[in-house]
Parts: structure tokens; sequence; C-alpha cells
């Protein structure tokens, strides 16, 4: 068995399509997944399954959740050891939040295009892409005042493709919460 997240698109932000974790729990139990656990009410599900491809859980998850909950819902799964190479990739070593910014992890179904030159910044300047994976991105953004960045425009112009988002200090957190009682021989 495997233990994989789930990072959902569009559950519980901003008021919009609310979903209890029991019935977000209950609707991967369903599936036939083993020890099914969520971690905030931002759509992180970890659960257990034999080994695989990604893209066949995401697919199967998204189709479940369609049917019962009655809207798409986006789904990016990744193993734990996955999660793991990407927090000790310490992408944003050396940089701090602050007032003003926030460090963030857009998680990609497909890969990213090659060659990207970085650091590449938004047009704005409120968003800065320092970093990357085969399939996720790396990102400072930069509040203004009385606005959030939204990296959704500028990352869509560099690969238009579905995404979603994490702060990245989440991101360490839900593998911390993903890992408890987890075998090394799970990961």
């Amino acid at each position: 068995m495997t233990t994989f997240i789930g990072f959902l698109r569009g559950v519980n932000v901003g008021g919009h399509r609310v979903v209890k974790m029991e019935r977000l729990r209950a609707l991967f139990e369903e599936l036939g997944f083993g020890d099914v656990r969520t971690y905030i009410q931002s759509g992180n599900v970890f659960f257990d399954t034999k080994p695989t491809p990604r893209v066949t859980l995401e697919r199967k998850i998204a189709k479940h959740l369609e049917a019962k909950l009655g809207f798409d819902v986006t789904v990016f799964v990744r193993t734990v050891a996955e999660v793991e190479e990407l927090v000790a990739r310490d992408p944003f070593a050396g940089m701090e939040p602050t007032a003003d910014s926030r460090l963030f992890v857009m998680f990609y179904a497909e890969p990213l295009p090659p060659g990207l030159v970085l650091p590449m910044v938004s047009p704005k300047g409120d968003v800065e892409l320092v970093g990357h994976t085969e399939r996720e991105a790396f990102l400072v953004l930069h509040q203004r005042p009385g606005r959030p960045a939204n990296p959704g425009g500028f990352l869509e112009k560099i690969s238009p493709q579905p995404t979603t988002g994490r702060f990245f200090h989440t991101t360490v957190k839900i593998l911390q919460a993903a890992k408890k009682a987890v075998p090394e021989r799970k990961r």
C-alpha cells in the first residue's frame, strides 16, 4: 500500500462548494481507499491504496466526487515521498514570508514546459516564479495594498492547465500530518 495526498481544487474556498470533512472522507472510502484522513477544511485528503498511476487516481476521484457532489472537483495526487522531495528541495532557501509576500506552491496535473528561464516575474510584479519541478511551481506572491496577489492569469500564460495552490508552510504541515503513523514502507 502507498499513502497518497489528494490536493483538491475549489473545495471549501471562499464559501463556495462547502463539503464537510466527514463527507469527504466517506466519499474517498467509497472508492475503496484505506486510512482516509483530511487536513484542514481546504481539500487535503490522505489515503492508502495500492500503487496506482497518478492520472488513474486523479480521474477516478474526480469522476466520483462530481457524481456525488454535483460539481467538478479537479484533483492533484502526490505520494508522501513526492511531497517529501518537494519540501526537501527547500525551494525558498533564504527567503522568508513578510507582511507583503507569501511563499506558495502550485500543483499541476501535467508537466510544465521545458526551458523556463528563472526567475520569471508577472507584468504587474506581483507574482515571481522562483523555481519548479516537473509538476510544481514555486512562487513568491507580492501583496499589493488592498489586493492579494493572484497567480492564476500569469501561470496560465506559462502553462494553460488547471492548478491548485497551497502556501509553502501549509504544504509542510500537510506533509507532517500525512506522515503521522505512516510506516516507512508505505510512503
